[in-house]
């Protein structure tokens, strides 16, 4: 056998072939670029996956807890539509009915005397008022007998 190569043979190589028990540097370089085209696809999605609840995080929102629910119904469930309602919760301002209500409340309690006696103390007396007619008197049942009967006053 001769070696000479057959003359419709090339006569060099192109420099992706690699010669035989040599390191193939494409596709060791290929590697490296998938890992780390991956690990960056990744991010990007874990990213642009938890945008709304870093939106709704960094405004301090009330609906925080069910933007982050709804983040991860979407993750693990692939419905995206989870996904869309967090995003959109997490651009609404919702108004806040608490505060005024606990305002409302208090001023309720305050009025009604309820404010003076959480703390321990006596119950205050509810006096009635002598311009009001007085209760009328048991006509039947137990108590009829002695509501009827004159007082030794």
């Amino acid at each position: 056998m001769s070696n000479q190569l057959h003359p419709m043979a090339p006569h060099h190589l192109p420099f992706f072939i690699t010669p035989p028990n040599e390191v193939d540097v494409l596709m060791v370089v290929m590697g490296i670029f998938l890992v780390a085209a991956v690990l960056w696809v990744g991010t990007l999605y874990w990213r642009l996956h938890s945008l709304p609840e870093r939106m709704a995080h960094k405004s301090q929102k009330l609906q925080f807890e069910i933007v982050a629910v709804l983040g991860l119904l979407a993750l693990f469930t692939h419905i995206h539509l989870f996904w869309v309602a967090a995003l959109l919760l997490a651009m609404i301002d919702l108004p806040d009915f608490g505060t005024p209500l606990r305002s409302i409340a208090g001023s309720v309690e305050k009025i009604a005397g309820a404010a003076t006696y959480e703390g321990g103390a006596a119950k205050p007396e509810i006096k009635s008022d002598p311009a009001l007619p007085a209760a009328p008197l048991e006509t039947k049942g137990p108590n009829a007998a002695k509501a009827r009967e004159p007082s030794d006053a």
